[in-house]
């Protein structure tokens, strides 16, 4: 008799694994190659045309063919061109290169958790960085661009790490859920540290902190494009880890039994996961603080064109990252001439409206 009962479990099972992949395979399927090639040609233009608009719109707009110019025939007693080449160039580096490492991170994150409001933040990298640069500026006195960056980076690494330890102790192992748990005590634990500091001490030096925190692109200059190709690498090798993981991460997204009936090792397509959102979150909040809304919104925009399929979406949520992050920055360039609104707060104030109309208009719950 129980061997019967085991029999008809197992087919139960079997049913209920064709189910799930016959559902993922039809919201897959609703979406057509050509849309989805056509979405990543529109959005690799609207990233060059943002990188273009990005060297000509600022305090003082420069001409198209003075943009040209400083590019392709450099003169240094041309002011224009200067401020072309070592401050404008460097900025629009850093917004593709942190846009599209904010927005894959949170497509990552959205993905390996199952849960539609993962951004940067749930695993603690934000909040791991922010106390980093704290300690370094408080306790060990130390300030500087590029050696902040490194404290930052060091910081949402160890973060990460823990989070992850944490997550996985006990017999349970890694879940979504004690990941997220895991991951929204330790930034609550380091926000309430890292506020109690600032807010304590009247140091001049946490000022550089407070600059910090808000999320800017500004300043690239020589010391960030040194810091830029230095953690470029960096960056590069979390995107690699995040596509490599894309495919483990659709059976995901069916369950983990699902998942692992079709063979997918949840404990190292985690970790990998959890490795890709360290590197790419620990280098884009490293070099332009904590910039929130980018990787929570953008993967849910990606998710509408591309559909759920995670080796078109990581992409797509990639170079709409870096568009997202690139027209930010101008429009916050543009609204406050002959200043300018900081990135993190242009992000916040595009990017929270679209996510409430996102809510109201879409099943946020399907991942």
């Amino acid at each position: 008799m129980a061997d019967q009962w085991a029999v008809l479990g197992g087919e139960l099972d079997d049913e209920l694994e064709e189910d799930a992949l016959e559902r993922w395979e039809r919201r897959a399927g609703d979406v057509t190659i050509a849309r989805r090639v056509g979405g990543m040609l529109v959005l690799g233009f609207l990233v060059a045309l943002g990188a273009l608009l990005s060297l000509a719109v600022g305090a003082n707009s420069i001409a198209w063919s003075t943009v040209v110019d400083a590019l392709f025939r450099f003169d240094d007693s041309v002011f224009e061109h200067l401020m072309i080449r070592e401050f404008r160039v460097p900025r629009t580096y850093l917004g593709v290169l942190v846009g599209a490492a904010l927005g894959t991170a949170g497509a990552v994150m959205q993905g390996v958790t199952r849960n539609p409001l993962a951004g940067p933040g749930i695993l603690g990298v934000n909040a791991g960085a922010s106390f980093a640069v704290v300690i370094a500026l408080w306790w060990v006195g130390i300030g500087g661009t590029l050696i902040l960056a490194w404290f930052a980076f060091v910081g949402a690494g160890v973060t990460s790490v823990f989070v992850y330890v944490l997550g996985t102790a006990g017999r349970a192992g890694a879940t979504p859920i004690r990941l997220a748990l895991a991951g929204a005590a330790t930034a609550a634990l380091l926000g309430a540290w890292t506020g109690a500091i600032v807010l304590r001490s009247p140091s001049a030096r946490l000022n550089e902190f407070r600059f910090w925190a808000v999320g800017s692109l500004t300043g690239a200059g020589r010391t960030d494009e040194v810091l830029l190709w230095q953690l470029a690498p960096i960056v590069a090798v979390g995107l690699i880890l995040a596509f490599g993981v894309a495919r483990q991460l659709n059976t995901i997204a069916l369950g983990d039994d699902t998942a692992r009936a079709l063979g997918t090792r949840l404990g190292a397509t985690r970790l990998l996961s959890v490795i890709a959102i360290t590197l790419l979150c620990g280098g884009a909040v490293s070099v332009a603080g904590p910039i929130g809304f980018v990787g929570l919104v953008v993967p849910h925009v990606a998710r509408l064109w591309f559909g759920p399929d995670q080796r078109w979406l990581l992409p797509g949520s990639a170079l709409a990252g870096s568009a997202f992050l690139l027209y930010c920055d101008i429009a916050g360039r543009i609204v406050a001439r002959p200043g300018e609104i900081q990135v993190g707060i242009m992000t916040a104030v595009i990017g929270g409206p679209a996510f409430i109309f996102l809510v109201r208009r879409t099943r946020m719950t399907q991942l």
